[in-house]
């Protein structure tokens, strides 16, 4: 690992790019504690230590590295992006026009991503007047914090405050979105998951220190014990996969013979990675959004019943079965049964056994969903488990613990993976030996 680290900085090329990414992380993380103007910051720093951060301000929270409790210029951090693409993931599969440029390639992506863009920016302008709004009427729990009912957070509030302070979330949206997007373009690993991985670990020493705090060391350090553990695992099942034989004729073009080779079809048991349990946190978090923006009290009731008490059945059922039907349906986005067969049919090779075609299609999809369901079952225990133990052990857990564990080890992962290739390409001596 170290010579790995080592020989990272000795390609330029590489290099460039680590540092560029390291750049961009501290722009954003110095934008998440920058606080909007008209904004009584001292007054909401002071209602923190109040706080328990969790539920769904908590799962906010975590994805934008502390700018929601500091009311930043990233107060909404990359959450619109996010939900932007599943509504878009969402959309591809009932409406004609974006299915056949999801079966595009390169220019049908481009333009995904440039309505994405577009979609992110209005869930941003949607997100920030409700929240303006909330924090001016000072709406039990707008931000998590207790007892403040009532309370203006934005003094001397008029529509010209209002109007600023939304459109400088809009634009913090914009600009976190573009230095994503960046990253992705001239750094290393995709941008958004580098910049959530950033938001994740700068709340892992505070979020670590509170289960300290609260359930003194011997909670604390069996609760790190499951930590490792559940680490361990993590690392094993992102890298279990299920290697489908393919077997490739042989074939006389001219006076050369070709194929005649083996090679096989890697099928991870965790195919659609943390993307289900990011999907699935956002759902949970429509509705305590919708809560806090309105005054639907039968709604808001619901949602202080069930979506904020992380420890009630209903919450971790649902939240189960969310993760494990976003896990089916990222795995059937991200590989097309149909379409792999049919590549392979025209590249003259077969499943040994399987007749090329429809029935290797069927093949593919069986064994797809064999190996989705144990992924999927997997990401719900990890997902889980902090839920399950701070529950039994009655300590107020810092938010979804499981999720960060499940995006910095897989983020890190895939970073590393990419960093390998770069390596490989570039026939690194040092990297090879």
């Amino acid at each position: 690992m170290l010579s790995r680290l080592k020989n990272m900085f000795r390609v330029a090329d590489l290099r460039n790019k680590i540092l560029f990414t390291i750049l961009i992380v501290l722009v954003y993380r110095v934008g998440t504690h920058i606080p909007v103007p008209y904004v009584d910051f001292q007054q909401i720093q002071n209602l923190q230590d109040q706080s328990t951060n969790a539920g769904v301000v908590g799962f906010l929270d975590l994805f934008s590295g502390g700018a929601i409790t500091s009311v930043s210029v990233f107060f909404l951090g990359i959450m619109p992006y996010i939900t932007a693409s599943i509504i878009m993931q969402l959309l591809g599969v009932v409406i004609p026009k974006l299915e056949q440029w999801q079966q595009e390639g390169q220019s049908g992506q481009k333009k995904i991503t440039q309505w994405t863009r577009y979609l992110t920016v209005g869930l941003a302008l949607i997100q920030s007047t409700g929240f303006v709004f909330a924090l001016k009427e000072g709406k039990q729990g707008v931000l998590g914090f207790a007892g403040f009912q009532g309370t203006n957070m934005i003094p001397g509030f008029n529509a010209s405050r209002a109007a600023l302070i939304i459109l400088t979330w809009t634009a913090g949206t914009a600009l976190v979105m573009w230095l994503g997007e960046l990253i992705t373009q001239r750094g290393v690993g995709n941008g958004m998951s580098i910049l959530i991985f950033a938001s994740v670990v700068s709340r892992l020493p505070a979020q670590g220190g509170e289960i300290f705090a609260q359930g003194g060391w011997f909670k604390g350090t069996v609760v790190v014990g499951i930590g490792i553990l559940m680490i361990a695992a993590i690392v094993f099942v992102e890298s279990g996969q299920r290697r489908i034989p393919v077997q490739f004729a042989k074939r006389v073009v001219g006076r050369r013979m070709y194929g005649g080779q083996s090679t096989y079809i890697p099928l991870k048991v965790n195919q659609s990675g943390v993307i289900p349990v990011i999907f699935a946190s956002s759902i949970l978090a429509f509705p305590a959004l919708i809560a806090t923006a309105t005054n639907w009290k039968g709604l808001s009731s619901f949602v202080n019943d069930n979506l904020t008490q992380q420890d009630s059945i209903f919450y971790m059922a649902t939240y189960t079965l969310l993760i494990i039907f976003f896990a089916y349906f990222y795995t059937a986005i991200a590989f097309n049964p149909a379409q792999q067969a049919d590549i392979i049919r025209k590249q003259g090779g077969f499943i040994p056994g399987i007749r090329p075609g429809p029935p290797t299609e069927k093949y593919l999809a069986k064994v797809l969903n064999r190996i989705t369901l144990p992924g999927s079952l997997f990401l719900a225990a990890i997902a889980l488990t902090p839920l399950i133990v701070f529950a039994v052990w009655d300590i107020a857990q810092f938010p979804f613990g499981g999720t960060a564990l499940l995006i910095t080890v897989g983020v890190a992962l895939e970073t590393m993976k990419q960093i390998d290739s770069q390596l490989m390409m570039r026939n690194y001596e040092g990297f090879l030996s």
